[in-house]
């Protein structure tokens, strides 16, 4: 039995039983596969059972706002991939007519679609003879075949594709996709993988060489950075005794563009009460004193790819002076970070 018969008959034993699996519409494939370049299957399912409630079709996501987008992603993090998502349903309406492209190569010229998502919806859905290769591929082909080039190299990218393209399978291109991404998921996978009760255990180099927990190999990632986030949380009460807030939409092109957040100063390091109440009217003018007091005395760590923020909340008491005020009842309507989802939720808003 060759290498992919093997991979399609484990499939055929061990697939899960997942919402997207019972279709072959382009649709749901991609929204599918753009949500799980995010997160893992478990995690990923909500979100993706969610969208498809909101928006049951390429045209219903074309005509949503971007703040009804970028909500319904909050929590996933790269919330770029959220503003493609958009754009990608805009042009498929408007210059495909609702239907989304059925090669490969047409399929690249969507918004935020790489070879990874092209290659899996022209296999699932068209079943053309296209490889994917994500984590899972990587993982599984590094192993299998003792492969010690760095997988996020230009050589090893290059590399990886090519012996998977040589691998499909003869005539179910779709099923086998599917079945060598499960099989890196669950059978091999990132930690305590079943060697044991392996299919391709026999010819597994890595097994053979004592090489599981060794590979894939990758480069080095970039240096961490390390940023100071101090956000200035007003708690208000205007003329009326209503209470309100300010939120500030996120401009330019940084990690969290077009989201919401509470007013930021960021500083050098980590700030006390004093640097505080010299320094909050550079980012807030609220025109009278008002009483601060930190939320959290230890910082909050939010870890992205290359970069840590050390957040704390400082809360603001005082009667509203100035025009942004948002009631507090409405700021959960926006969307914002995940870190400032969190603090909201401890908050008690």
């Amino acid at each position: 039995m060759s290498f992919s018969d093997k991979i399609l008959d484990w499939y055929q034993q061990n697939k899960r039983n997942l919402p997207w699996r019972g279709t072959i519409n382009p649709y749901n494939i991609w929204l599918s596969e753009i949500i799980l370049q995010q997160t893992r299957v478990a995690q990923g399912t909500p979100y993706y059972l969610k969208f498809i409630e909101a928006f049951p079709t390429v045209e219903d996501m074309a005509k949503a706002s971007e703040a009804q987008i970028l909500k319904l992603w909050q929590g996933l993090g790269y919330y770029s991939r959220a503003r493609n998502l958009h754009a990608t349903a805009k042009m498929v309406v408007a210059d495909y007519g609702g239907k989304f492209p059925s090669t490969y190569k047409e399929l690249l010229k969507l918004k935020g679609v790489g070879d990874y998502t092209a290659s899996a919806i022209a296999s699932i859905c068209f079943n053309e003879r296209q490889a994917v290769v994500d984590g899972n591929v990587y993982r599984v082909l590094a192993r299998y075949f003792g492969i010690d080039i760095p997988i996020n190299s230009t050589e090893g990218v290059k590399h990886f594709k090519s012996l998977a393209q040589e691998l499909l399978h003869e005539s179910n291109v779709r099923d086998y996709n599917q079945g060598i991404m499960e099989f890196g998921a669950i059978q091999c996978a990132p930690k305590k993988p079943y060697c044991l009760h392996c299919p391709l255990n026999n010819g597994c180099v890595a097994l053979k060489e004592g090489k599981v927990d060794l590979l894939p190999l990758k480069l080095k990632k970039t240096k961490v950075r390390n940023r100071y986030f101090n956000y200035l949380v007003p708690i208000l009460n205007d003329k009326k005794g209503n209470t309100q807030t300010i939120l500030r939409q996120r401009q330019g092109k940084g990690i969290w563009q077009h989201l919401w957040e509470f007013p930021l100063l960021e500083s050098e390091s980590e700030l006390n009460l004093e640097q505080i109440e010299k320094e909050y009217q550079q980012v807030l003018d609220l025109n009278e004193k008002v009483n601060i007091t930190l939320f959290n005395t230890k910082s909050v760590v939010h870890k992205l790819s290359h970069q840590h923020l050390n957040t704390k909340f400082w809360i603001l008491e005082g009667n509203l002076r100035s025009e942004e005020g948002i009631s507090i009842t409405e700021i959960k309507k926006f969307p914002v970070p995940v870190l400032i989802a969190d603090f909201m939720k401890t908050f008690k808003f």
